[in-house]
């Protein structure tokens, strides 16, 4: 097994988020750059699935209704880049994501009466019985995680 060489990376961050680094090596006993290569790794861990060219579509939902605010906030991401992303050039209906939902992932960011009308829209059901997390990972989970129903073996009649 080949030795992976480290490289050195430069980073420009702000003074506050050096402080907070700084804050949680001390509070946790570590070196800065431990707290750094964990924020790196666990982030690289969430957004596992676009070391996939292959993913595409509903196979991208997860990383999507985890941290889709997060994303469409600082890579300022709207409903287009969203559905480039999410959809692209794929082909196959069963995969693709709805335009209507891609708008509703884009919403992630907005308060919540926003997102709560657009999925009560969507849903076509009653949705307040959940948080609006729960309620819209429940709402893509009926939609898109349904499984196919099986197929039934074909019995040829026995003659006689």
């Amino acid at each position: 097994m080949e030795k992976q060489k480290k490289q050195v990376v430069s980073m420009r961050l702000n003074g506050i988020d050096l402080g907070r680094v700084k804050e949680i090596a001390r509070r946790l006993r570590v070196r800065e750059s431990d707290v750094y290569r964990f924020a790196i790794k666990t982030t690289l861990a969430k957004l596992a699935p676009f070391y996939d060219v292959e993913m595409r579509g509903k196979d991208l939902l997860p990383v999507f209704i985890e941290m889709c605010s997060e994303l469409t906030s600082y890579f300022e991401l709207d409903a287009d880049s969203l559905d480039r992303l999410i959809n692209g050039d794929l082909v196959d209906p069963g995969k693709r994501v709805d335009r209507d939902d891609i708008r509703l992932l884009s919403m992630l960011g907005m308060p919540e009466q926003y997102l709560f009308i657009k999925l009560r829209e969507l849903a076509h059901k009653p949705v307040e019985h959940l948080g609006m997390s729960a309620m819209i990972r429940e709402y893509f989970q009926d939609k898109y995680s349904r499984k196919e129903p099986a197929l039934e073996p074909v019995l040829e009649p026995v003659l006689k």
